[in-house]
């Protein structure tokens, strides 16, 4: 198990920029990471993965050339960079983990993961 705090949050206009950083308390460099959302009345939703080699990412489709996910071995953090953002992207953006031997493997469901980090709100007014 890791500890996942997550950091970078806030309230933004539509068109803005934001970086969400997810820091491990302990090393996180074996673990394919993930940033999923969930906004009000709505369920959980898959927005982007990197493997723990950071080779292999992928995206939901409507972040897809928006959203850039990284990871800094060294700081032992993940970044999702966020650009023109939207009011739709309003939601509780959560980091996630999974300890994994395949340096290429990601995951794109919530249920792949077994570490969460506590979210982080970010809001985007129109």
């Amino acid at each position: 198990q890791v500890r996942l705090v997550e950091s970078g949050g806030g309230l933004v206009q539509a068109g803005d920029s934001l970086r969400l950083s997810c820091r491990g308390r302990s090393t996180i460099n074996r673990y394919a990471m993930g940033w999923f959302r969930q906004a009000p009345g709505k369920e959980r939703e898959f927005v982007a993965t990197i493997s723990w080699s950071g080779a292999t990412t992928d995206y939901a489709g409507d972040v897809k050339g928006r959203f850039t996910i990284s990871r800094d071995r060294a700081e032992n953090t993940v970044y999702l960079q966020m650009n023109s953002l939207k009011p739709e992207d309003t939601a509780v953006y959560s980091c996630a983990g999974k300890r994994t031997v395949d340096s290429s493997g990601i995951y794109l469901t919530s249920y792949g993961y077994d570490n969460w980090g506590q979210g982080i709100q970010v809001t985007v007014s129109s």
